[in-house]
């Protein structure tokens, strides 16, 4: 979310730095204007103002609860949370990892790194192979860490983050910035002893959720963040309908790379960012929740996986009104599950059947989830060519007024009828 100036939230730190109050993005937000991402779905923001001053500034401002942030504002951006202190620098010690205390003032563009971070930060800008490279293997893309600033805190018992907290944060610093606080080569202590000795918190709510999953697949590598929080526990706790995708067994021959959650986790390695370096949200849910019918169809039907892609859908939308997505986020996505497995029919199926699914303006992400689907499973990309020859084919059928969407040539009549 490119909320610095421009834009409704733009417009709000405008207003609320005016009025003399400090305005900063603060943990994930300032590491990625510092690190140079793109924008995602949420926006944190620490103030002095309190919630009464944030009113005068912010139409609707929203209590999303104290778990969240003190306040909230749904912009077209994106969601914005406020975290507001009664003084002009915050307690950190609701932070497990030190690193989320760096803030990037939103007028000035100033850094503030109260717990000397930097040098974290700058090894870890500097890995930016971590973008790119996507077969490289983990310890390559991790720098080593001076001691002296690594996390975790070891004051477990005052730590203000809980244990689910705790996961959420070290999966997202793995998959957006490539840094393992999990790993024991570069960490005095390793995840599970953090974990070990921290507060049991309750379950995250429903918007906590959401925007953690939201952030998590819209960064560079949500398979790293995925894994750790199933490794953890968090997944089964809070999204069986996932956790479920690691009882399921592929056939070998046709999945190599493993069962159904690690298929679905290799999907997320063969997208393609966008010119800014952003990762499409809806295709990366339909990627998470593709096969979300398989675990369905295994244990109700007789041949194994059939009418997956039907009951997938079904289960992704419950899944996303659970979450709390938007109505056009969950209609999106059930299109893309509910018809993942028509890409590969398209040169042998008729017309009849396909055309009013192609002629969707979603059908393009359908075809990406297609070809990110065929090589997580090494199948080779010649199914994909064909069936996007075939797609581009009715495009231009369709866009001539003498041939019919299946190249058919028209009579005069009808020709009249279209161009009059």
């Amino acid at each position: 979310m490119n909320s610095d100036s421009t834009g409704d939230a733009g417009r709000i730190f405008s207003s609320i730095a005016a009025a003399g109050y400090t305005v900063k993005f603060r943990g994930f937000s300032a590491l990625d204007k510092y690190m140079g991402l793109p924008p995602i779905p949420c926006t944190w923001i620490e103030t002095n103002a309190d919630i009464a001053a944030l009113a005068r500034f912010a139409d609707e401002l929203r209590f999303p609860g104290v778990e969240i942030a003190d306040g909230a504002v749904d912009t077209p951006e994106g969601a914005v949370y406020f975290h507001c202190n009664d003084s002009a620098e915050m307690a950190y010690n609701d932070y497990a990892f030190p690193v989320l205390s760096f803030t990037c003032d939103c007028i000035s563009r100033f850094f503030h790194d109260p717990e000397g971070v930097y040098p974290l930060l700058r090894e870890l800008r500097d890995r930016r192979e971590y973008y790119t490279d996507q077969d490289a293997i983990r310890p390559k893309l991790i720098p080593a860490i001076p001691e002296r600033f690594q996390p975790p805190r070891q004051n477990y018992n005052q730590l203000g983050a809980g244990r689910n907290r705790i996961i959420m944060d070290a999966a997202l610093l793995l998959a957006r910035y490539g840094y393992d606080v999990d790993s024991s080569l570069y960490s005095p202590a390793s995840l599970k002893e953090i974990l070990n000795n921290c507060p049991q918190d309750s379950p995250p709510e429903q918007e906590k959720q959401r925007a953690f999953l939201a952030c998590l697949l819209v960064s560079p590598r949500p398979d790293w963040g995925l894994e750790l929080v199933k490794k953890h526990g968090l997944l089964g706790d809070i999204w069986p309908e996932l956790a479920c995708l690691d009882d399921v067994d592929h056939a070998k021959e046709f999945h190599p790379e493993g069962n159904v959650w690690n298929h679905t986790l290799e999907t997320f390695r063969h997208r393609k960012s966008h010119g800014s370096g952003a990762f499409d949200l809806r295709l990366s849910l339909g990627l998470l929740l593709h096969d979300a019918g398989k675990p369905i169809a295994d244990a109700n039907r007789s041949r194994r996986f059939d009418g997956h892609a039907e009951l997938g859908a079904q289960a992704a939308a419950r899944f996303l009104e659970r979450l709390g997505f938007e109505k056009s986020i969950i209609t999106d996505v059930y299109y893309l599950v509910r018809n993942h497995m028509l890409p590969a029919a398209l040169k042998r199926l008729p017309l009849s059947k396909t055309a009013e699914i192609m002629a969707s303006p979603l059908f393009p992400t359908l075809m990406e989830l297609y070809r990110c689907d065929e090589s997580s499973s090494f199948k080779g990309l010649d199914g994909y060519y064909e069936n996007s020859a075939a797609y581009q084919a009715y495009l231009k059928n369709s866009r001539n007024p003498y041939r019919s969407p299946d190249g058919k040539k028209i009579g005069r009549r009808e020709i009249y009828s279209r161009l009059y």
